[in-house]
């Protein structure tokens, strides 16, 4: 039964993403950079329905953004915001050559001034799993 569950979980979800389109949150992304950060978004933001554990990414090279669409659907437009926030962080500071990285002060204070996500919430059933390690012994002898 709760296999079932989950499916239709997923295919409810699915029909939630696509309510927002990338010409849509490639607006939304321009309005949140120019209103938040008083600074134009010039580069593409796009979903990536392939992106499982994290909310979205900024890429380095070619300052365009990612988000990952799950969590548009599963924690709505409220949350969804706060992680664009938090890539538009990245964006800012790496193009004003501050520091861009999660660990630097300065991406930390914009973070908070914005009011930004720390982290994104975790989608039920995407968690990096870890593998089992199976030990082998001989019935006979008991070696490993």
């Amino acid at each position: 039964m709760q296999g079932c569950l989950f499916r239709f979980h997923l295919f409810f979800s699915e029909k939630a993403v696509c309510a927002m389109k990338d010409e849509e949150l490639q607006e939304l992304v321009e309005t949140i950079s120019v209103k938040w950060f008083h600074r134009p978004f010039k580069h593409e933001a796009r979903f990536n329905s392939r992106l499982r554990t994290t909310g979205g990414r900024y890429l380095l090279h070619s300052h365009d953004i990612e988000m990952n669409p799950k969590q548009l659907a599963y924690y709505g437009r409220e949350e969804f915001i706060r992680i664009i926030k938090h890539e538009l962080c990245h964006y800012h500071l790496h193009l004003q050559g501050k520091g861009y990285r999660h660990r630097d002060r300065e991406f930390k204070d914009l973070l908070k001034q914005v009011d930004g996500a720390r982290y994104c919430q975790v989608i039920p059933g995407t968690r990096n799993r870890h593998h089992q390690r199976h030990r082998y012994r001989c019935k006979s002898c008991g070696a490993a």
